[in-house]
């Protein structure tokens, strides 16, 4: 144990000490995603505490969701790094508390997601990085331009790749978080009224095309185009069925996408 990692019997408790030195531990990489934590009578000696304190602490860092603590005869402590995709399920329970509408969270997003594409454009490796991901999403909503729902599904997919391959690590969790609580409003909307004007096929056709021309300006590295057609882009959010209706915001878990 590191002399920065030594409990201080003052001022915190005990518990609260030894939890931030686990905390700490986890959050800078030192135990895997799935790796176990030291064992709670190895934890007791390491640090000079008792048993009640080393299994508060855990306590702790399992209500933070940080860790799994397993009980019985296989017990132990099964670490679980931080994901993304729980920030954007914190951000709707805290919107949903707020009583903040669909219509509020999407205004954020129209600003914010253009600064992605921005900086998906200025990724000197976009061609690899970026590029082929994001070609793969519009072939694919392209080739399903007839299916609605599909093209509607895709295109979400699209907007979150281009958050998660801005690669700004700020970018990506805070823009990701917003980007993922809309896509889980989308799934839990009552079956169809999620499509709005993307019924019309024209609508559908309007967006491929636009998502063409985005994609294109990444490509040729065109920052401020790329932006700039992305905000002509987001600037028309009545395309979807939930905006317009002053519906809450409700804190439905986002599922990560496989961004492989």
């Amino acid at each position: 144990m590191s002399a920065a990692e030594r409990v201080p019997r003052r001022p915190l408790r005990l518990a609260e000490a030894v939890a931030d030195a686990l905390r700490n531990r986890i959050l800078n990489a030192e135990y895997a995603d799935g790796a176990m934590l030291p064992k709670q009578e190895e934890l007791v000696d390491e640090f000079g505490v008792s048993l009640p304190s080393v299994r508060e602490a855990l306590r702790s860092l399992e209500t933070e969701g940080l860790i799994t603590v397993m009980r019985g005869n296989v017990g132990g402590s099964i670490v679980h790094l931080p994901r993304p995709a729980k920030v954007g399920y914190m951000l709707g329970m805290v919107l949903q508390s707020r009583a903040a509408t669909v219509d509020d969270m999407v205004h954020a997003m129209t600003l914010l997601q253009p600064l992605c594409a921005r900086q998906c454009a200025t990724r000197p490796d976009r061609k690899r990085a970026v590029v082929p991901t994001l070609s793969r999403t519009l072939a694919a909503s392209e080739a399903a331009i007839d299916d609605a729902p599909e093209f509607a599904r895709l295109s979400r997919i699209l907007h979150e790749q281009i958050v998660q391959l801005s690669g700004n690590d700020t970018f990506i969790v805070l823009v990701g978080a917003v980007e993922q609580l809309w896509s889980a409003q989308v799934r839990t909307a009552k079956a169809g009224s999620e499509l709005g004007e993307f019924a019309e096929r024209a609508t559908r056709d309007r967006s491929a095309s636009e998502h063409r021309a985005l994609l294109e300006l990444i490509t040729a590295g065109e920052a401020d185009g790329a932006e700039a057609a992305a905000r002509a882009h987001e600037a028309e959010p009545r395309r979807h069925g939930l905006v317009g209706r002053d519906q809450r915001i409700v804190a439905a878990p986002a599922t990560p996408l496989d961004w492989r």
